[in-house]
C-alpha cells in the first residue's frame, strides 16, 4: 500500500468490532463491511493479493475509510445491513427481493373481519406474515371460511349502530358463511371466541381449536343433535387434514426458525423455514447475488438479519449448519442429528431446489451468463488458474487388442464442438498397449497444432487413471507444455481426478456441475472412439472378403453385404440368390470363389 492517508487511517483504526465504509475519490460509497476487529479486518484487505480480481479493483479504488464503532458484533451486522439497503454500495451483495408480501390482517373493529392485504397500517390491527404465496394465503383463509362463518361486509357495527337495526342481513348470511351479527342474531362473546381461535391457528396452534370441536361434538351428539355433530365433525376432519399437512416433525418444536445455504460462484441461496407447533408455517428462499469473494458464512449472517427484520421474527432460536452470529439474545443450534437436523436438512433441500430452478431460467433466458457461471465454478473446483473454455478429452479404444485406436473430443464453453473432433489410428505401437497408445496421440495432437500455430486448450481430460495421466505427461514434457495447459485424469470406477504429481486423487460432489461437464467430455471420447474402432474392425473384414475374391470390387462387395448382412450369409447364399443382387456373371465368380475355398 504506498497511499501514506490509507495508512494512517488504518492505524488510528480500533480494536473493537464495528462497521466500515469505503469511498472512492469522488467520495461515493464503495463498500460497507463489519468486523469483530476493525483493524485487523481492514489491514486485511491492504497487505495481500487478493483471489478474485473484484477484490483487488475495490482496493485499488479506495481513497478513504469511514467507520463506527459498536458495543458488539452482532450490534455490527445490523448496522452493515441497515446501510447496505440504505446506501446501495457498488460492491456489496444484492439480497434480490424487494417485492412486497401479503400479510393476514385480524381488524382492530367490532366483529373483526379477517382478511389478506399486502399494506400494513398502524390501527392497532393485528397481522400475520408475510406469507410469501398468494396460494398459501388462500388456503388458510379457506381453511378459516370452513371453519369459523365470519362477517366479509365492512359495516361499522358498534352497538348502537346495531340496537337501531341500521344494517340488515345479506347473502352471506342465507347461505350459512355468517352468523348475522349486523343485526344482533350473534353475540359479540361467541364472535370473539372464534376470532381467537383464528388467531392460534394463524400462529401455527391446532390443538385449542381441535380440542373446542370435539367437546361441541361431544355435547351436540349427547342431546341426539346428530345432524349438527355431523357438521362439527366434517370442521375436526378439516381441520385434521390441512395439520397433517402442515405438520412435519414432533409437535413440541415450536418458535424456531431455520436457515440454511447453498452457494456457487455467481450467488448464494439462503432458505429460510419458520417452525411452530412442528409445522412449517413460511418458507422462503432469498438469492444473494455475490460482489465479492463472501463467505458462506459471512452471507449467512446477513440473510439471516434481513430476513428477520423483513419477516418481524421474534423467535428466540434458530437452527443453522455452521456458527453464525445474529444477536445477544438469541440461540444459535447446530444440529448433528434427530429430529432439528431433519428440519435443517429439508431446508437444503429447499435451497438447492430453488437454486436448481433458478439456473433453469438462466439457462434459457440468458444462456451466455449460464455458460460463464459453470465456468467460473470449474476454475474453482478443478484449481485451475483460467477458466475452461477450451477443453479436450482423450480416449483409447480397442476390443481384444485388434485395431487400436484413440479419440480426442473437443468442449468449448462447456458445449461439444463436433466439428473439431479427431481420431487417430495408432502407428507406432504393435498390440493393446493403452500407455503408450496414450504417450502416441497426446504427442501427435500437440505437436501438429503448435506446428500449425492454432490455440492450445485450457484443460486436457484423460480417461483413465494414473498410469494414462502418466503417458500424456512423458508427451506433454517432450512438447514444453508442462505448466501451459492444465492436465488431469479421471479413472472410470470411482470418478476420481488425478493431478501431475498428486498422489490423493480428488473427488468432486456427484452432483456438481463441474463433474456432469467432466463425465459428458468422457461419454463422448468413449463414444466417439467405439464408434471408429467398430466402423474400422467393419471395414477391416469386408477389405479381407474383397481382396480374396478376383474381379469382385468394393462397391460390388459392399452392395452384396447391405443385401445379406453378413459374409458368413453371403457364402451360404445360392447362385441364383445372388445373381438377383448382382448380376449372373459377378454371382458366379463369388460362388465359384467360395466352393474352391471351402471345399
Amino acid at each position: 500500500m504506498q497511499n501514506p492517508s490509507l495508512e494512517l487511517q488504518i492505524q488510528s483504526l480500533p480494536d473493537g468490532p464495528g462497521v466500515y465504509q469505503y469511498y472512492d475519490k469522488e467520495d461515493k460509497i464503495l463498500y460497507v463491511g463489519k468486523a469483530k476487529n476493525l483493524k485487523k479486518r481492514v489491514s486485511s484487505y491492504f497487505n495481500k493479493v487478493h483471489d478474485t480480481a473484484k477484490t483487488n479493483v475495490l482496493v485499488k479504488k479506495i481513497v478513504n475509510i469511514k467507520h463506527i464503532v459498536v458495543p458488539t458484533e452482532s450490534d455490527a451486522l445490523l448496522l452493515e445491513n441497515n446501510l447496505i439497503k440504505k446506501l446501495q454500495p457498488r460492491y456489496n451483495v444484492l439480497l434480490r427481493d424487494d417485492k412486497t408480501y401479503p400479510w393476514l390482517c385480524i381488524k382492530k373493529e367490532p366483529f373483526p373481519r379477517v382478511f389478506s392485504t399486502r399494506r400494513m397500517i398502524k390501527d392497532g390491527s393485528e397481522y400475520f406474515g408475510p406469507y410469501t404465496s398468494f396460494k398459501t394465503v388462500w388456503t388458510i383463509l379457506d381453511l378459516i371460511k370452513e371453519l369459523y362463518p365470519l362477517r366479509t361486509c365492512n359495516y361499522d357495527l358498534n352497538e348502537k349502530n346495531i340496537a337501531n337495526h341500521k344494517f340488515k342481513v345479506c347473502l352471506e348470511y342465507h347461505i350459512g358463511n355468517c352468523k348475522g351479527p349486523c343485526e344482533g342474531f350473534e353475540s359479540k362473546e361467541n364472535y370473539d371466541e372464534q376470532v381467537n381461535a383464528i388467531r392460534q391457528i394463524l400462529k401455527g396452534n391446532f390443538k385449542e381449536s381441535l380440542k373446542d370441536f370435539k367437546k361441541k361434538m361431544t355435547e351436540y351428539a349427547a342431546n341426539m343433535q346428530f345432524e349438527e355433530a355431523q357438521k362439527i365433525k366434517e370442521k375436526i376432519e378439516v381441520l385434521e387434514n390441512y395439520q397433517s399437512r402442515s405438520t412435519i416433525i414432533n409437535p413440541k418444536i415450536t418458535n424456531i426458525d431455520v436457515f440454511s445455504i447453498v452457494s456457487d460462484e455467481g450467488a448464494a441461496y439462503v432458505n429460510f423455514l419458520q417452525i411452530a407447533h412442528g409445522s412449517i408455517i413460511r418458507s422462503h428462499t432469498l438469492e444473494i447475488k455475490k460482489k465479492l469473494d463472501e463467505t458462506d458464512e459471512e452471507l449467512l449472517e446477513l440473510a439471516i438479519v434481513e430476513l428477520r427484520e423483513r419477516f418481524h421474527l421474534l423467535s428466540k432460536e434458530i437452527i443453522v449448519p455452521f456458527a453464525v452470529v445474529v444477536g445477544e439474545n438469541i440461540k444459535v443450534t447446530i444440529p448433528q442429528l434427530g429430529d432439528k437436523k431433519q428440519i435443517l436438512d429439508l431446508s437444503e433441500r429447499n435451497a438447492k431446489f430453488y437454486r436448481i430452478e433458478q439456473l433453469k431460467q438462466l439457462q434459457i433466458v440468458d444462456p451466455d451468463r449460464h455458460t460463464n457461471r459453470i465456468m467460473a465454478q470449474m476454475q474453482k473446483d478443478l484449481r485451475l488458474s483460467v477458466e475452461p473454455r477450451h477443453i479436450e478429452c482423450f480416449d483409447n479404444s480397442n476390443i481384444q487388442g485388434t485395431n487400436p485406436v484413440a479419440a480426442c473430443v473437443v468442449f468449448k464453453d462447456g458445449k461439444p464442438s463436433k466439428k473439431d473432433y479427431r481420431h487417430f489410428n495408432i502407428k507406432t505401437v504393435v498390440g493393446p498397449d493403452d500407455f503408450a497408445s496414450m504417450e502416441e496421440v497426446v504427442f501427435r495432437r500437440y505437436k501438429r497444432m503448435l506446428d500449425e500455430n492454432e490455440p492450445l486448450p485450457q484443460l486436457i481430460i484423460i480417461d483413465g487413471g494414473k498410469g494414462q495421466l502418466s503417458s500424456a505427461l512423458k508427451s506433454i514434457d517432450a512438447l514444453g507444455l508442462r505448466g501451459k495447459i492444465a492436465i488431469v485424469g479421471i479413472a472410470k470406477r470411482l470418478e476420481e481426478l488425478y493431478y501431475p504429481g498428486d498422489s490423493a486423487p480428488l473427488y468432486l460432489d456427484k452432483k456438481s456441475e463441474t463433474l456432469k461437464v467432466i463425465q459428458y467430455l468422457r461419454n463422448e471420447a468413449h463414444r466417439f472412439g467405439i464408434t471408429f474402432h467398430r466402423d474400422k474392425r467393419s471395414k477391416s473384414a469386408l477389405n479381407s472378403s474383397i481382396e480374396s475374391i478376383p474381379g469382385i470390387g468394393e462397391k460390388t462387395m459392399l452392395t452384396l453385404i447391405q443385401h445379406f448382412k453378413s459374409v458368413k450369409r453371403l457364402k451360404l447364399a445360392t447362385e441364383n440368390e445372388i445373381s438377383a443382387v448382382v448380376g449372373v456373371s459377378k454371382a458366379k465368380k463369388i460362388t465359384d470363389f467360395y466352393k474352391t475355398s471351402n471345399p
